[in-house]
């Protein structure tokens, strides 16, 4: 229990182990979804390829794109790829990092599910039993009016009448199972091999500094995107409080929650007044809104806060003067 407590804060952790656990789970998801599928060879020598190759190939495809569009990093890295550069800079090297991690992710449930069809055979019995020659096996059902594709055609259908309890049919089909499984754990090596040696080796191509740079800022990319929502919902919920209490004005017991307790007077009166106008940030009408958010599109602010540090400082020092002064007078 305590494991899976730590996975599951792992996952929550960041948005990039949100995204690592969602590309597990949608991996999970297309394991069983084909041992969930019913899979039913046609048995037709026009058919049986193309009808093999569909099921092997569209699934992947719609999993690769239902990845990307679950992705946060490709609405990110969108974003910043076609925003207006405005006063912040941009960064292809963070948009190419960005698309490598999307892909990434994106490319693990297709691969998983065409190494799921590759062990099972079926798939791959399916499509390639015409190419397979028979007279490397021996049994051949010769007694019928049938050409040699059509038969060949008909191995995967073990129910069919031609190949009822024969050695043939069965060798045929133990043979390319065998092909396929020794293609997919193959491709299963190769990409382990591949992704062993990216890691070892990638210290050695890459600049760390930069690297970590890199990473630094698409995690800010994110977060700032993230942090921008939940403002602007905070802001549109203060917005319409207020409207709506403006508009019912003349009802006291909806308006008194927006007023002070009775006993708060002189400059606690004051101190609660400003930080209800702060929640608006001084925006009063739709036009300003619609204007500072036409300008966070078009010109993004830059990184650099050294002017809210600087003011951050002087409201500190302002309290602690404020502070002294009343504690005198008291």
């Amino acid at each position: 229990m305590e494991r899976l407590k730590l996975v599951l804060q792992y996952f929550q952790s960041n948005s990039e182990s949100i995204s690592n656990g969602i590309c597990i789970i949608l991996a999970l998801v297309s394991v069983k979804l084909y041992t969930s599928f019913d899979f039913n060879c046609p048995c037709l020598p026009q058919y049986n390829k193309l009808y093999s190759l569909g099921v092997m190939i569209v699934p992947p495809v719609i999993l690769f794109f239902f990845g990307v569009l679950i992705n946060r990093h490709a609405g990110v890295m969108m974003d910043e790829w076609m925003r207006p550069v405005g006063n912040r800079s941009k960064n292809p090297v963070v948009v190419k990092y960005l698309f490598s991690a999307m892909i990434q992710r994106a490319l693990l449930a297709p691969m998983v599910w065409i190494l799921v069809t590759l062990l099972d055979g079926k798939i791959f019995i399916c499509a390639f039993s015409v190419s397979v020659d028979p007279a490397l096996f021996s049994g051949f059902p010769n007694d019928t009016d049938l050409n040699v594709m059509t038969i060949m055609s008909k191995v995967p259908c073990k129910e069919d009448l031609i190949f009822r309890n024969s050695s043939f049919r069965k060798a045929v089909f133990r043979y390319i199972r065998c092909y396929s499984q020794a293609v997919g754990w193959s491709i299963l090596l190769l990409l382990i091999i591949l992704g062993a040696l990216a890691r070892i080796f990638k210290p050695f191509l890459d600049d760390n500094a930069s690297s970590m740079q890199t990473r630094y800022w698409s995690n800010y990319l994110d977060v700032e995107q993230k942090l921008f929502d939940e403002t602007c919902v905070l802001h549109a919920r203060e917005f319409a409080h207020k409207c709506v209490v403006q508009f019912f004005e003349e009802m006291r017991e909806d308006v008194s929650v927006y007023l002070p307790p009775p006993f708060i007077a002189g400059h606690c009166f004051e101190e609660w007044e400003d930080a209800e106008k702060e929640k608006l940030h001084g925006i009063t009408r739709q036009e300003q809104m619609d204007e500072l958010l036409s300008k966070w599109y078009y010109s993004k602010p830059k990184l650099d806060v050294t002017w809210e540090a600087q003011r951050s400082r002087a409201w500190v020092s302002w309290r602690k003067h404020r502070g002294k002064v009343k504690y005198s007078d008291v």
